[in-house]
Parts: C-alpha cells; structure tokens; sequence
C-alpha cells in the first residue's frame, strides 16, 4: 500500500484537475486520480468526500480572503468602502503563478453543468457569508445585501477577465476597474433608482 507523503492533498488536486482536462470530469474516478500520484483510492477519500471536492476545496479559506480585507478597514467605513477592502482582500488568493490553473479548473467547470451549479452555490454562499459581516458592522439591508452582492458581482467578472487569454494585469488592478466601472453606472441614478435627467 502507498504511504501517505506530505503534500497528498496538493498532488490530488493537482492530479485531478490534469485528468478532468484531459479526459472529462465524468469519465475520471477517484481511483484514477489517486493512481496518478501513487496513492490509493482510500487515500483520496480521507482528504476529500467526492471527486466534486477536489474543485471545491478550501472555501473556508476563500470566503476569509473576503472577510480579512474587510475587517482591514477602519470601523466607520461606508459600504462603498467596504466592497473595495473586501475585494482587495480576495484579490491575495489570485497571484499571477495561479493564473493557468484557474484558467484550467475553470474550462472543466464550463463543461458540466452540475459543477457550474456547484460553482454558483459558492458565490451565494459567499454572499451570505458577506451579509453577516456587514450586519456585524452595523449596516442594515438593503445596504448590507447590496454591497455584497455588488463585491460577489464585481468579483465574478473581474475573474472571468483575469482567466481571459492574453490577459496580463494583476487581479488587484481588474477588481478596482470592475468596481470603476459599476461606480459610474450607479453615480448617474437617483436615489429612487430612476436614472437622474441632466440639462
């Protein structure tokens, strides 16, 4: 039997996400992806419950990128400011090395639709989670669930541009035009969400 070696669960994901590529997300099973690194299928199933799981992994750990870079922020800060931190905070989890693999994980996602569902089950999941927090900032709703909706929003498109072929800027510098961008189509409504009339 393998022995289990530090890094298991790096070289399953890593191995995984190379087989749904190359060979489709339905068609791989757990076995074959332990085999690829020398383990054993009883070995996969110890770090992660399904093959689903390998995609999946670590959203612990993403929705607290979101949280840390808006407790970052000073304690009266507007919502606006909040989805800014709260996104620059998200932005640490996308250096440039991780670029290709997400570009990867994201093309075996577009091929099945089960794990596109599980993809946006993540982000609402997320937005709840963001919702929380700024209850706990004392912003009440409908401010609070719009400006996690807005960061959830902004986040997914500055993704998808960031994965883009021949894309080059930092995830950081994406996400601030994004929200550049939602700025100026939001500075031209009226409070009552008509869009203000000019001279």
């Amino acid at each position: 039997m393998a022995r289990w070696k530090p890094g298991a669960k790096d070289r399953l994901q890593e191995a995984a996400l190379t087989l749904f590529a190359a060979n489709g997300f339905e068609q791989t099973t757990a076995a074959e992806i332990a085999q690829a690194v020398g383990l054993t299928e009883r070995t996969f199933f110890r770090h992660f419950s399904d093959k689903r799981e390998v995609l999946f992994y670590g959203q612990a750990s993403f929705e607290q990128a979101f949280l840390d870079g808006m407790a970052a922020a000073p304690p009266q800060a507007p919502p606006w400011d909040l989805v800014a931190r709260t996104l620059q905070g998200a932005a640490t989890l996308f250096p440039k090395e991780r670029r290709e693999h997400s570009r990867v994980r994201q093309r075996v996602i577009d091929r099945n639709p089960a794990l596109q569902e599980r993809e946006a089950h993540k982000m609402s999941t997320l937005a709840v989670t963001l919702v929380d927090a700024l209850h706990q900032r004392g912003i009440a709703d409908p401010a609070a669930s719009l400006a996690a909706e807005s960061a959830t929003t902004v986040f997914g498109i500055a993704f998808l541009q960031w994965i883009s072929a021949g894309e080059e800027r930092s995830m950081s510098t994406i996400t601030a035009d994004v929200l550049s961008e939602l700025q100026s189509l939001t500075a031209g409504a009226s409070p009552s969400g008509r869009v203000a009339k000019h001279p």
